[in-house]
């Protein structure tokens, strides 16, 4: 199994955040198959909610086409969606992407819809400073 090459740099920027990373990778078994979220992981929020639960995605967008990795991200964040609503219901999932990305893919009509109608979550990093830039949710 490959790891997308900002899988450290994410899974760092979420532990500074006061995230506790609890898989690395998260499975998922649906029927005969293994899927592999890149982290799982939880945060207490305070002593009378307990604890948030998240499963993050990582892509880099580092290929010649950055459309054809948006769709492949797409296809991807569905499929363990899917399964995770059916196996996972008390985890959220997240894509990380970096802000960069976001800005150039996600900020116009086509990323807006996309992320209304599909339900994305992500969370925004900068590769440079290897920190947590935003939540959307």
């Amino acid at each position: 199994m490959a790891r997308d090459i900002f899988h450290d740099l994410v899974k760092n920027a979420l532990i500074r955040a006061g995230w506790t990373i609890t898989h690395d990778p998260l499975v998922i078994r649906w029927g005969r198959r293994d899927l592999f979220v890149d982290l799982g992981a939880s945060q207490l929020l305070a002593a009378t909610q307990g604890d948030q639960k998240i499963a993050v995605e990582i892509k880099s967008f580092l290929n010649k086409s950055a459309v054809t990795d948006f769709y492949a991200a797409l296809g991807q964040f569905g499929v363990y969606r899917e399964i995770m609503a059916e196996q996972e219901k008390d985890r959220v999932l997240y894509l990380a992407i970096p802000f960069d990305v976001y800005t150039d893919l996600f900020e116009d009509d086509l990323g807006r819809l996309i992320i209304s109608r599909q339900r994305l979550k992500l969370i925004l990093f900068n590769p440079e400073t290897e920190e947590i830039v935003k939540w959307i949710n």
